[in-house]
C-alpha cells in the first residue's frame, strides 16, 4: 500500500472542509469521466464548478454527484456487464446488484443534468421520476453496457461531507443525444475535453488528479478499456490515505 498521511490530505484540500463533529458515514456517489479518442491522445469532459459553490469552489470535475437509490429502478435498454457488476459489488456495505445499479444510473444521470448528454440508446422510455424526463423526452433509454468502473475513493473523516464515490468511465461514442443547451441544473459554469496530462494540472481537486493519472496508466495497458480491469481503491486507514485494488 502506498499513501499519504491525513495532514498531507488537509493541506492540499483545504482546511475548510474539517471539522470535529463524529465521523458521518460516506454516502454512495458517482461520477463519470467522459473520454473521447483522437489518434494515439485520449481527452476526458471536465466542467468547472461555480465559484459561488461553498464545496470545491471553481474546481473543474467530471459530472457525478451522490446515489438516489431510486435510480436502481430505472428501466434500461442494457444492464451492467458482469465483470463490472461484481467490481461494484466487492467491499461495499449494502452491496448488491440493485445497489450497482443505482450507483451507475446516478453517474448516467447527473452527467445528464450537468452536461446535457444522455448515455443510451435511441428508442421509447417512459418514467415518472421527473429528472429522468430529458431521456422520455429526448427518446432515448439509458444503457450500462459502455460503463466501466475505473476508480473509488471514499473521503477522509473529519470532513463536513463525506462520499464514497466510484468512478466510472464510458465513451462518446456511447452519448446517444448531446443537448446543445446543456444540462438542466446549473452546477457547471463551462465544460470543456482536455487531453489527460493537460486535465491533469488544471484546476482540480487532489483525488482528481489522482484518478486521472490511474485512468492514464489503465488506458495505456489497456486502450480499449476492457471489462473487469484493476480498480485503485483510495481511503483513509490508520491515519493514512492508502490505495490497493479491487
Amino acid at each position: 500500500m502506498q499513501g499519504m498521511t491525513k495532514a498531507e490530505v488537509d493541506k492540499v484540500e483545504g482546511a475548510e472542509m474539517e471539522t470535529k463533529a463524529p465521523p458521518l458515514r460516506p454516502r454512495d456517489a458517482a461520477t463519470l469521466l467522459l473520454l473521447d479518442r483522437q489518434g494515439d491522445e485520449f481527452r476526458v469532459l471536465m466542467g468547472r464548478r461555480h465559484s459561488s459553490h461553498v464545496f470545491m469552489p471553481g474546481k473543474f470535475v467530471f459530472p457525478g454527484g451522490r446515489t438516489d437509490p431510486s435510480d436502481g429502478r430505472i428501466p434500461v435498454a442494457d444492464g451492467l456487464l458482469p465483470e463490472e457488476e461484481a467490481k461494484l459489488t466487492l467491499r461495499a456495505s449494502r452491496a448488491t446488484p440493485t445497489r450497482a445499479r443505482a450507483i451507475a444510473l446516478s453517474a448516467i444521470r447527473e452527467t445528464y443534468e450537468e452536461a446535457g448528454l444522455l448515455i443510451g440508446n435511441r428508442g421509447a422510455f417512459a418514467t415518472s421520476r421527473p429528472d429522468w424526463q430529458g431521456f422520455a423526452e429526448n427518446g432515448v433509454m439509458p444503457s450500462l453496457r459502455g460503463l466501466r468502473f475505473v476508480a473509488r475513493a471514499i473521503t477522509p473523516p473529519g470532513r463536513v461531507r463525506r462520499f464514497d464515490t466510484r468512478f466510472l468511465a464510458a465513451w462518446r461514442d456511447d452519448v446517444a443525444v448531446e443537448l446543445p443547451q446543456g444540462g438542466p441544473t446549473n452546477e457547471l459554469e463551462e465544460l470543456v475535453w482536455l487531453p489527460l496530462e493537460e486535465a491533469r494540472h488544471a484546476d482540480v481537486p487532489t483525488i482528481t488528479r489522482t484518478i486521472l493519472g490511474e485512468v492514464q496508466k489503465r488506458l495505456a495497458d489497456d486502450p480499449g478499456l476492457h471489462p473487469g480491469g484493476p480498480v485503485p481503491f483510495y481511503r483513509m486507514l490508520n491515519h493514512r490515505f492508502v490505495r490497493d485494488l479491487l
